[in-house]
């Protein structure tokens, strides 16, 4: 009995240090090239759509609760955020306003009263146009995974460290686009957003973007 628990304590080790491993760190070297290709592939996109699925975490439930849908971006700062699965719920950013759309009931924030999500939106905008680096309300930290680079976020500001500990952006290396948003609350709660089947520069009208 003694011996199954080493060798289960021994394989644990080993597994956690093997995916430990596949997170390094980026030299400066490395991070200049990763903000070259993204602001290079930025500078290209005008529109962006692409599906997505979202995982919530929460501690006191035993499965993520899953949800999809799909994203539209359109330049300069248009973003739509439109769940289909398992209910029609849509955001929209624009004119510096958040408008909600809760199966046909609808609302409008003023992103000015609203910090936490007038960050994630510039955030998730940069991250499209490439201007996101230069944020100084983060502290950046660059790694590289297999196939992908990692950009991790951790806000300066005491009140949204509050809400959101860490925002973590996953790149494709080859297209250096995003495929990953993940959002890690002060608790152990956290929001992962899979980017798939992206569609860039596709023909979007302004009103796609009235809620």
């Amino acid at each position: 009995m003694k011996t199954k628990i080493y060798i289960l304590f021994f394989l644990l080790n080993i597994s956690g240090i093997s995916l430990f491993a596949q997170e390094q760190k980026m030299s400066d070297a490395e991070i200049a090239a990763f903000k070259q290709d993204v602001n290079v592939v930025s500078k290209k996109i005008k529109t962006l759509s692409t599906d997505f699925v979202q995982y919530k975490h929460l501690d006191f439930l035993s499965k993520d609760i899953e949800t999809s849908g799909k994203m539209i971006f359109k330049e300069p700062s248009l973003l739509q955020w439109q769940y289909k699965k398992p209910y029609n719920y849509s955001i929209v950013f624009k004119n510096g306003k958040i408008l909600i759309n809760d199966e046909g009931k609808k609302s409008a924030v003023d992103i000015g009263n609203s910090k936490i999500f007038g960050r994630i939106n510039k955030l998730i905008v940069g991250s499209v146009s490439g201007n996101m680096f230069d944020d100084k309300e983060f502290t950046i930290s660059y790694f590289k995974i297999k196939g992908q680079n990692l950009a991790k976020f951790v806000p300066k500001d005491a009140t949204l460290k509050k809400h959101i500990k860490q925002i973590e952006l996953t790149f494709d290396k080859e297209e250096a686009t995003v495929v990953q948003v993940k959002l890690l609350e002060s608790s152990e709660d956290y929001t992962r957003i899979v980017l798939k089947n992206k569609v860039i520069n596709a023909k979007i009208d302004d009103s796609v973007f009235n809620n």
